[in-house]
């Protein structure tokens, strides 16, 4: 009867779980819903701004400085700035990020390349910081309540390293969101700023005021706003797909276990209703005799 009980006991943890874990994957459809819109708004104006800044980079003369952040140095110094979650069960999102960006870590520490790290979310933080590694700036709450003003602010600390000489390159580690159920890591290079090759009927003629240089200190940090902006809008749209697919998942496996859990408690209960028969039919038969 002892066995019975936890069985049934187990049963209905079992089912409370399964109405959490159902209650989360509604929850994340409609967050991703909403992420994909703000994806497909953004996408867009990140690729005009990144068509405008090539148009004015390609027509900078040899002669003429080149901008900070399109400088190509010997890459001694690396960054790499990671978005991960600050949020568990999500399935492999955090895990597959991590993994990623410490392989990449590995192979730019192998070619002689010192590696630090911009982090984003609490749980790329935890897995670098139990690594040791070098954590130079660590961003946390920004998926909280996600602006273009924190991603500006993002930005300016990484431009800030990089045009001080502190760096020499920088990569973004991330999930680009392909569907619900798909999710690609990605390590893009990020600093410094490499244009698009663009065909001269493209390029087009412009008069500049107050001159190029002056366009491209504007236009520069603003392309580093709307990357950093449009990969943390794919990492949020990338997680909360993540999480509908493993609560989806989870709430299936509830359904399976209780099944298992029913069919256990049934053949235990038919058991010991068997075995009280048998002592009842034993014990009418002593008595007879």
């Amino acid at each position: 009867m002892a066995n019975l009980k936890v069985i049934r006991k187990r049963i209905g943890s079992v089912k409370s779980t399964q109405k959490i874990t159902r209650a989360m994957k509604l929850v994340a459809g409609a967050r991703l819903r909403k992420a994909q819109e703000n994806i497909e708004r953004l996408r867009p104006y990140a690729v005009k701004t990144h068509e405008v800044l090539s148009g004015v980079s390609a027509r900078v003369g040899a002669d003429e400085d080149v901008h900070p952040l399109l400088a190509r140095r010997e890459p001694k110094t690396v960054m790499l700035v990671v978005l991960t979650s600050d949020r568990g069960l999500a399935g492999a999102f955090n895990s597959s990020i991590n993994k990623a960006a410490y392989r990449r870590w590995k192979e730019l520490e192998a070619d002689g390349s010192e590696v630090c790290f911009g982090i984003i979310g609490r749980k790329g933080r935890d897995y670098f910081a139990r690594r040791n590694a070098n954590i130079r700036h660590d961003f946390l709450g920004v998926f909280e309540d996600l602006s273009v003003d924190k991603a500006g602010e993002i930005g300016r600390y990484i431009v800030e390293d990089y045009t001080s000489l502190h760096l020499d390159s920088c990569y973004l580690v991330y999930n680009e969101f392909k569907s619900a159920i798909t999710q690609q890591v990605v390590i893009e290079p990020f600093l410094p700023i490499k244009p698009l090759e663009l065909p001269d009927d493209r390029l087009g003629d412009f008069i500049y005021e107050p001159n190029q240089e002056a366009l491209l200190d504007t236009l520069l940090p603003m392309y580093v706003e709307v990357e950093i902006y449009r990969a943390l809008l794919e990492s949020v749209a990338s997680e909360h797909g993540a999480r509908m697919t493993a609560m989806d998942s989870a709430t299936n496996n509830a359904t399976d276990m209780i099944d298992r859990l029913t069919l256990q408690y049934n053949r235990a209960r038919q058991a010991a209703i068997t075995k009280e028969l048998m002592e009842i039919i034993g014990g009418a038969e002593a008595l007879k005799a």
